[in-house]
């Protein structure tokens, strides 16, 4: 007998159910505990099935929340589910396609894509073929159910279609030449289906697609001129997918699709315009066919300009003068912010980049730019829309052309900064933006009389203006400390600063945040030419302090720590600690752990610590003791978290951001931090030594190698005694195959510093186990090149304390390791690493000479080694020379002339 409810049970869930619409926080909750214990009723999933499809009676919102709980369910306990209860599920959810409430078919829809992702297709090897015979089906409702569901299995199982089943066949060959005839059906949903799921297999570059190329372009572009607005939308969207994977596709036509995109960029739908407008940004990607677009700029560029005006619907919610400065923001307003976990890094020419300590050891990733067109718009209509696109689009084509395309953007940038409309004018404060990377040879003759304007416009009465020209003049604040002329700061660079201080107090919240973010891209650029404008700069941030809401705090805590990153140790001065200090710790300190200004007022105080250095000193006690007390009770919760699911798990970025803190304060206090680390029986080690195992948070790990590292450097008599475990939990960090670069890289980092202070009695147990992953991670020339440094630096390092054991390998890692050594600045680091791979030539000269030449560029591109280490250099040239006797001439003759000049003169060789 088939499963039916019991009704006294249907009749109360269909009762909860109405309730679910209740605003009631209460009666939410209730509902909530109430669904939750439902949850283990066994055949619950066959209520809300009942529920969905058999009683059509009922509210479409009713049974569309079965629905989706049915889906919820499906999906979190899917392997638990009886294979007899999901049998049913599957037999009634075909026969209830065609429902003809098209909530409740959309939602079954989700349902049975939700059981087809999970289990996979062949498990359910009827669905598809059932699914393809009912497009068939006379009745739309049917057709429509089907092909619904046949997008959303198209969605979650791209690549499994392409998979054969257990007779051999692939069902995307049986699939996609159905959807392509739904090109031209009298259905514009149908049409928009059809176009839509055939172009993720373009996206994904399907080989089954690939036959049927030729006819999917030409029965899309018979769609180009659709009476229907997601057709072209989706017409769009395609074209575009066409120019990133298959761009030869369009190539024999491409002056009629690029006109074409050109006209429907203006199209009057703003939503169809964005669209198309995505296409420049992509052409513009590849390299190989960019040039292609040069002969149409002068329509492409103005299009562009024209799509960054304001529309009326943005400006129904944005086109906001209230001084609402005192208005108190929700906590709707505030996007959720993530700590970034720090890394050791080296890169190329700059060892570390950062003011941050002495050898640049740890700091944070550069932020995105995905948001560079965000920061003009209010939160609450943050979404990617034809303004910002077109700006990106203007971008990306500077970037490009360069100063190329200023013959057709002056003179629309012209008539638009001159325009009475503040919508246009805006507009051309926005293209002068986004040209600013790209264009800015070209615009330094225009910037003396523009950037004057951009300042004049940050009194302009309209907030919009006001905020785009703060922007606007940030991106040209290189050229105002830079490019601008000798002795021009105060003619440029000045006034552009003064005027952000000045509007960074503006009435208006989304002023204040645009210039406290230009600011802080100003004063990021400036570097130390801050260094004489600390103490203006301090009293319009403590100002702010006191008129900012909540959102904008977080953009000027990013701005506080900034200055003290450009300005470093020059901020370590009584009168500019007595500033800021008292404002800055003691929010920090009143902060609740749970809060959202955490995280970028932490941020904040580590900058300040590390540019403090011991004047940090009367802080760090009490920073130090909650940070620790922060990791120990998030830690525990965490753990109590897995063993009761009724206990939320925490968020880890607060164990990270303390880790990084406590790294700060090492930092700036240097040896003298050892009395806060033996604190509690150095309760801190133990904390880190659970952080360097966490494996659910790879993050967590990043940031606790990075703390040893600095442990390493100032308190390594507090690590002596753990050294045994520390190394066990270290070394099988150092992943060969990198799967978590940034927790690989600082592990690498952390064992170099361990090296040099431990030496080689503590060491020499650890070298073998640890040669074993380093040198095939160095010569993969995979590994990406930060993590290929460090590796050379601490396989160096080793060399330093245990050359006898490392010098045997010197032939199998020589010549990558001075490759990649090369490119990197001069720093200490690099220098202990050189040290130690010329005590080991000294040890082991044979295992150069296949490396010798790589040996002696590595050597010539030192810029200013040290007394002591020029000394090596020249010993290990003079002993290899008399190692070579006759043969050193043969040897120098391998080298470029110059170079053999060069190593004579600077190392007498």
């Amino acid at each position: 007998m088939e499963w039916q409810p019991e009704p006294e049970s249907l009749r109360q869930l269909i009762q909860l159910f109405n309730s679910t619409q209740s605003v009631d926080n209460a009666v939410q909750q209730q509902n909530n505990q109430r669904l939750e214990e439902l949850r283990r009723v066994p055949d619950f999933i066959n209520y809300l099935l009942f529920v969905l499809i058999v009683m059509k009676d009922e509210n479409s919102t009713v049974r569309a929340v079965a629905g989706l709980l049915l889906k919820n369910n499906v999906r979190q306990d899917f392997a638990s589910i009886p294979p007899h209860v999901l049998e049913y599920v599957k037999r009634k959810s075909i026969d209830a396609i065609g429902d003809p409430d098209t909530l409740v078919r959309h939602t079954l829809g989700t349902v049975i894509a939700t059981i087809v992702a999970l289990g996979k297709i062949r498990s359910w090897p009827e669905i598809l073929p059932r699914l393809m015979q009912l497009l068939d089906s006379s009745d739309y409702p049917v057709v429509e159910g089907s092909w619904d569901i046949l997008r959303k299995i198209c969605d979650e199982c791209t690549r499994e279609l392409e998979e054969p089943l257990d007779d051999g066949t692939l069902p995307l060959n049986v699939m996609l030449p159905r959807f392509l005839s739904f090109f031209s059906s009298e259905s514009p949903t149908l049409r928009e289906y059809a176009i839509s799921t055939t172009t993720l297999f373009v996206r994904e570059s399907s080989e089954c697609m690939k036959p049927m190329m030729d006819t999917f372009v030409v029965e899309l572009f018979k769609r180009a001129n659709d009476d229907n607005s997601e057709v072209l939308k989706a017409v769009c969207k395609a074209v575009v997918a066409l120019i990133e994977t298959r761009p030869d596709m369009l190539m024999p036509e491409l002056e009629n699709v690029v006109n074409y995109m050109i006209h429907t960029s203006q199209n009057s739908d703003p939503d169809i315009a964005m669209e198309a407008c995505e296409f420049w940004l992509s052409f513009c990607e590849q390299e190989e066919m960019v040039e292609s677009l040069k002969p149409f700029l002068s329509q492409v560029i103005p299009t562009l300009m024209r799509g960054m005006v304001y529309s009326e619907e943005d400006l129904m919610i944005l086109d906001n003068n209230d001084e609402d400065a005192v208005v108190p923001d929700s906590e709707q307003d505030i996007k959720p912010r993530h700590h970034r976990a720090r890394t050791h890094e080296h890169h190329g020419a700059a060892a570390g980049g950062s003011s941050n300590s002495d050898d640049g050891s740890i700091h944070e990733d550069d932020e995105d730019d995905d948001d560079e067109y965000d920061s003009d718009d209010d939160d609450v209509y943050s979404e990617w829309n034809l303004r910002k696109c077109s700006a990106a689009s203007l971008d990306v084509i500077s970037t490009a052309f360069g100063d190329h395309i200023l013959e057709f953007v002056l003179p629309v940038l012209k008539e638009e900064l001159a325009s009475d409309d503040w919508r246009v004018k805006e507009a051309g404060i926005l293209a002068l933006g986004a040209i600013a990377e790209g264009c800015m040879t070209g615009m330094q003759p225009h910037l003396p009389s523009l950037l004057p304007y951009l300042i004049q416009w940050f009194k302009h009465e309209k907030a919009l203006v006001r905020s785009i020209a703060c922007w606007s003049a940030s991106r040209y604040g290189k050229w105002a400390i830079y490019e601008s002329g000798p002795n021009m700061l105060a003619v440029y660079f000045e006034p552009l600063l003064a005027g952000l201080l000045e509007t960074m107090m503006d009435k208006n919240k989304r002023v204040q945040e645009a210039a406290c973010s230009a600011f802080a891209t100003l004063e990021e650029e400036a570097g130390p030419y801050m260094v004489p404008y600390i103490q203006p700069v301090l009293d319009t941030l403590m100002r702010a302090f006191s008129l900012y809401q909540r959102k904008n705090l977080i953009i000027l805590y990013d701005a506080v720590g900034t200055l003290a990153e450009a300005v470093g140790s020059e901020l370590n001065q009584p009168q500019f600690i007595h500033m800021l200090m008292p404002n800055v710790i003691e929010r920090w300190e009143d902060l609740p752990t749970d809060d959202h200004h955490m995280f970028p007022l932490s941020e904040c105080l580590s900058a300040i610590a590390l540019a403090l250095g011991p004047s940090f000193a009367p802080y760090a006690q009490t920073a130090y003791e909650r940070c620790v007390q922060i990791i120990g009770e998030t830690l525990q919760i965490c753990q109590q978290s897995h063993q009761d699911p009724t206990i939320e798990t925490p968020d880890m970025d607060l164990v990270i951001v303390a880790l990084d803190f406590i790294s700060a304060i090492v930092q700036a206090l240097g040896d003298n931090s050892q009395p806060l680390i033996a604190e509690h029986n150095g309760v801190v080690l133990q904390l880190i030594g659970m952080c360097m195992v966490f494996e659910s948070v790879p993050e967590v790990r990043q940031s606790a190698f990075a703390l040893l590292g600095d442990l390493a450097m100032h308190c390594f008599p507090l690590l002596l005694p753990q050294l045994d475990a520390i190394m066990q939990q270290l070394i099988p960090q150092i992943d060969r195959n990198f799967m978590h670069i940034n927790v690989c890289n600082n592990a690498t980092w952390s064992v170099g510093e361990i090296a040099l202070q431990a030496g080689q009695e503590p060491m020499k147990n650890y070298v073998n186990p640890l040669l074993e992953r380093l040198i095939p991670m160095l010569n993969n020339p995979n590994t990406p090149l930060t993590l290929a440094e460090n590796a050379a630096i601490t396989i160096g390092r080793m060399g330093v304390v245990c050359p006898a054991m490392v010098a045997p390998n010197l032939e199998v890692f020589a010549e990558r390791w001075c490759m990649v050594l090369s490119s990197v600045k001069d720093n200490d680091e690099k220098s202990s690493a050189f040290q130690g791979m010329m005590t080991m030539i000294g040890t082991n000269p044979q295992g150069i000479s296949k490396a010798f030449l790589y040996f002696c560029q590595a050597a010539l591109n030192w810029q200013t080694p040290d007394s002591y280490l020029m000394n090596m250099f020249v010993q290990t040239f003079a002993g290899l020379k008399q190692l070579a006797g006759d043969e050193w001439e043969a040897s120098m003759g391998m080298l470029d002339p110059q170079v053999r000049q060069l190593i004579k003169d600077r190392f007498n060789a």
